[in-house]
């Protein structure tokens, strides 16, 4: 769903144009592996642009890497930035980024990633100048494997196909349409808008109770981007527990039947140190000890309070041993 529309947009624009592909160094994997898989490309001019401390794309550096391509004659196909990072929750200025965009690389497709975004913001309103949006069903309650790539104003017209076969969508995507699925997206997206009003309030306050709750059960936690710093999506709750190791606390919080991650949920199990974390200057002992908890339409005060428990517990359990750790 997701990562196909993410490919076509980043894949179909280079294909189709030639160029380059430009994106953050904190994308998801389905836009940051495409573009470095076109890396060659760009010579030997970086196409990612830097985040901040607080996991905010950096205008300016995007700025720099455009102008940078643009010295050297290599024209920019396409810019991809994410509305709403999945792995730390924050939200992405993509108003001011596509303004960048249209300064330095006038000729290029903007597209957003607005899959972790779908559920907490109006999508509408977030990426009014963008070209081209990735949206996944499973995100807003949908039917996994469905997602979308939405274009205006002919974007799509100016993608080169990622397969070969019929004419269907307008021969952007070949091949017989999941009308199901896209029927089942579809009522799910209007049922996310429709209960978008109550439930942002709701979880946001859910999170800030889950916290609270961490803070007060792990001394010396680290929350990774403060609502001060920069907003944060209500469903995404990230830390950094000093004196533990993720692999060892998710293993007993899955015990106790909380369901975590240490990175992205699409990494959940994985041991490589997250890309995130990195670009955002996250030394590696801190990051060592990360901890990802998302909430939901599903989550409820009780569910928080068992993870903080939970949590609470299985680094009390962990912390001796690693004081003793050679």
């Amino acid at each position: 769903g997701g990562t196909e529309a993410d490919n076509l947009a980043v894949l179909g624009a280079v294909d189709a144009a030639g160029g380059v592909a430009v994106c953050s160094a904190v994308e998801h994997h389905a836009v940051l592996d495409p573009v470095l898989a076109r890396r060659a490309v760009a010579g030997d001019v970086a196409v990612t642009a830097g985040v901040g401390r607080d996991g905010v794309i950096d205008a300016a550096d995007l700025a720099a890497v455009l102008d940078r391509l643009a010295a050297q004659q290599r024209p920019v196909a396409v810019v991809s930035v994410m509305a709403l990072n999945n792995e730390v929750g924050v939200i992405q200025p993509v108003g001011a980024l596509v303004e960048v965009v249209r300064r330095h690389a006038p000729g290029a497709l903007v597209h957003c990633d607005a899959v972790a975004a779908a559920p907490w913001l109006d999508l509408v309103d977030v990426t009014a100048g963008c070209d081209l949006v990735s949206i996944s069903s499973h995100k807003v309650g949908g039917p996994p494997g469905v997602g979308a790539l939405v274009g205006r104003d002919g974007a799509l017209r100016r993608l080169a196909p990622r397969q070969l076969g019929g004419g269907q969508e307008h021969g952007v995507r070949p091949g017989t349409q999941d009308v199901a699925g896209a029927s089942a997206f579809a009522a799910a997206l209007t049922a996310t808008a429709t209960h978008r009003p109550v439930e942002v309030p709701r979880v946001s306050a859910l999170r800030d109770r889950l916290l609270a709750g961490l803070r007060a059960a792990v001394p010396g936690l680290v929350v990774t981007v403060l609502d001060g710093d920069a907003p944060v999506s209500p469903g995404t709750c990230h830390v950094c527990i000093p004196g533990v190791h993720s692999d060892e606390l998710l293993f007993l919080l899955d015990r106790d039947d909380v369901a975590a991650s240490a990175a992205s949920a699409c990494s959940s199990g994985a041991q490589l140190r997250s890309h995130v974390l990195a670009a955002m200057g996250v030394a590696p002992a801190a990051a060592s000890g990360a901890l990802r908890l998302s909430l939901g339409w599903s989550t409820t005060e009780a569910d928080v309070d068992a993870a903080v428990r939970s949590t609470g517990r299985a680094v009390d359990r962990l912390r001796p041993f690693a004081e003793v750790a050679p």
